[in-house]
């Protein structure tokens, strides 16, 4: 049936006109009026019009909004849904805000499937990219996104949930921070639980406009999810944690951190229904205490993961830990003052960490010497071993703990103020074949003492000695430590200030596998002739030096590198006596090729050395120049242009 034009100016369609076959035609003649093409009808005389009501007509049609805005959300609801293809919907979603957010609403169980309507993959990977072209595709697959402040906001992610609804949606989400005028809320969040029903990853850090009712959508309409990272978000509760539990029983992974209001109630709702939780951390929660912990770590058989920190639990939490958690692999516990000694005993003597590899403890109370002594004999299979700020950790404990973890292959002490060297040599002396890596790190009781190692079995396994900023190691420390671990090959003395060449020395001759990787930044008393000896001794091997701060050093040392360092590929002599003749020694040794090298704050270094950075950029991937205040702009532009390959600072 034709349609009936009217021609009286008040743009009306009569009776009888055919509509578009899609929402782009509808949206077309809903705009156009009765100019649209394809309705004709043949007038029987043509009307006549002044030109005032042409000015009034048209005036009409700019202030009037088009016919679709009428429509009520239920309608426009029921329109968007029959849209199969996810173009459509991508395109229509960009019309307005309000397009947009009811699009984001549609579920992908309630997009009309018709037989004749079919998607395109080819067009519709093009609608998405246009979309939103900062998401990632993960190594497993999963679309993601990362939201960071003032990105961080509802129509945000609404435009993310329908651009990537046809691909199926997001796989990985994380919001980071607010938007202090337009931030994320619950709206955001129900966006997101509508379109990506395969969401498995999910991060919420500092967000407080977020409540229980946008996590509940979550859980509502991402079933599959996995990951549950919670952040300072002091308007998430209990009852997120039980939504979280009926609806995503998948749930692997759950870390939640400063949320005041979650407490006991909500982890043990997820204890009853999330039985595949493999990684647990929980952080400065005030209202989680030992029924919350203990229910978690009773039911959850697959736990290889745990950390806690800053909650108000007691012993009995940690006795819950050395009984049921049979499965736990790495273990971190952190500022739990409501710990006692007889708490770390428990967990250690009732022997169900069998499996345990790795242990950081720091700053409990309750780890004195008895309870790391009862640790080193039930967790047998303990491998790396971190003690941070155990003040009641003596050498007694220490060497006691070296006779019982019989298979520990790290072991790092940070602020630990009552071990003295004796423990540490204590300690050496009875892990022989297995420890590999010895970190101290501020500990204030080691210091020089006079004592004979001649009767002591050194300690051949050890490889990786790090003693950084212990202001009391000096000469007599490394040279025990020489004479009991003549296997090094990586050495970091960061920060020693008390160590000179005498002191080293032994602990150089001594080293039987070649040294690799020499850490000696802020020895401020070394001289090249340590350098030169260095070199000399384990130029064949070395790869790394760092003499970053040793004031003495200067281009004789550069000579001996250049003379027996082949293998040298980071080199960095910042706020050392460098000059340009040493720059020019180290272009023109033919066998060396640095591909790291810091000059930061050598005065001597000048505009000179700008042909023999060229040469050595020949290698290079990285030069720091910083505060090298003699070389010029100029120099510093012509570098970058010639030295394309290399990253310069400058």
């Amino acid at each position: 049936m034709p349609a009936l034009v009217n021609y009286s100016g008040d743009d009306e369609l009569y009776p009888g006109a055919s509509f578009g076959q899609n929402l782009i035609d509808l949206g077309r003649m809903c705009t156009l009026g009765s100019s649209v093409e394809g309705y004709y009808c043949t007038p029987n005389k043509r009307a006549r019009i002044n030109a005032p009501d042409i000015f009034e007509t048209l005036r009409l049609r700019k202030d009037q909004k088009p016919a679709i805005e009428v429509l009520p959300n239920e309608c426009l609801f029921e329109i968007f849904r029959r849209l199969s293809s996810g173009k459509e919907r991508s395109s229509c979603s960009c019309v307005s805000k309000r397009w947009l957010m009811l699009m984001s609403r549609i579920c992908k169980a309630e997009i009309y499937k018709s037989e004749n309507l079919t998607e395109g993959s080819a067009s519709c990977d093009v609608e998405m990219a246009s979309v939103d072209e900062d998401l990632v595709i993960e190594d497993d697959g999963y679309l993601s996104r990362c939201l960071e402040g003032k990105k961080a906001t509802d129509v945000r992610l609404a435009a993310i949930a329908v651009g990537t609804s046809a691909r199926g949606g997001l796989g990985k989400l994380s919001i980071r921070g607010n938007n202090s005028a337009r931030g994320v809320t619950d709206v955001g969040l129900s966006a997101v639980a509508h379109g990506c029903p395969s969401l498995r990853s999910f991060s919420l850090w500092n967000v407080s406009s977020v409540g229980d009712e946008g996590l509940s959508e979550i859980a509502k309409g991402c079933h599959m999810l996995e990951k549950l990272d919670i952040c300072q978000a002091s308007s998430i509760s209990n009852k997120s944690l039980i939504a979280i539990a009926k609806g995503c029983p998948n749930l692997t992974t759950l870390n939640i951190e400063s949320c005041p209001e979650i407490g006991n109630e909500g982890l043990q709702a997820i204890a009853r229904s999330c039985p595949k939780l493999k990684c647990i951390s929980i952080k400065d929660c005030p209202l989680v205490g030992d029924h919350g912990v203990s229910s978690l770590l009773s039911s959850a058989n697959n736990l290889s993961r745990l950390k806690l920190q800053d909650l108000n639990i007691t012993d009995f939490s940690l006795a819950v830990i050395g009984h049921y958690g049979k499965a736990i692999v790495n273990l971190v516990l952190t500022s739990l003052q409501n710990v006692t000694e007889r708490g770390f005993w428990v967990m250690g003597v009732a022997h169900g960490l069998q499996k345990l590899m790795s242990l950081t403890v720091s700053s409990c109370r309750g780890v004195t010497d008895a309870s790391i002594e009862a640790i080193g004999k039930g967790c047998i299979h303990l491998k790396q071993m971190l003690m941070r700020r155990c003040c009641l950790v003596s050498d007694k404990g220490l060497v006691a703990f070296g006779k019982a973890a019989s298979s520990l292959e790290s072991l790092q002490l940070e602020e630990c103020n009552s071990i003295t060297q004796f423990g540490i040599i204590g300690a050496l002396s009875n892990f022989k074949t297995t420890l590999k890596y010895l970190t101290l790190l501020k500990c204030k009781g080691v210091k020089d003492i006079d004592a004979e190692v001649s009767m002591l079995s050194p300690c051949e396994s050890l490889q990786h000695l790090s003693i950084r900023n212990c202001p009391g190691v000096g000469n007599a420390s490394l040279t025990m430590v020489g004479k009991l671990c003549p296997q090094l090959q990586c050495v970091d003395l960061t920060g020693l200030y008390g160590v000179t060449d005498a002191g080293l020395l032994p602990l150089l001759e001594n080293s039987e596998a070649g040294l690799v990787k020499v850490n000696l930044a802020g020895c401020g008393n070394l001289s090249d002739n340590i350098v030169s000896e260095l070199a000399r001794l384990h130029g064949g091997t070395l790869e790394l030096l760092n003499l970053d701060g040793c004031r003495k050093i200067t281009d004789a040392s550069l000579v001996a590198i250049a003379d027996y360092c082949h293998l040298l590929k980071d080199l960095d002599v910042s706020k050392c006596g460098i000059t340009d003749a040493g720059i020019a020694v180290l272009s023109n040794a033919r066998q060396l090729t640095l591909q790291v090298l810091s000059l930061s704050n050598c005065s001597g270094v000048t505009c000179k050395s700008g042909p023999s950075l060229t040469n050595l950029g020949q290698t290079l991937v990285g030069l720091n120049l910083q505060y090298c205040n003699s070389i010029g702009s100029n120099t510093v532009e012509l570098l970058v242009e010639n030295l394309w390959r290399c990253d310069i600072l400058a």
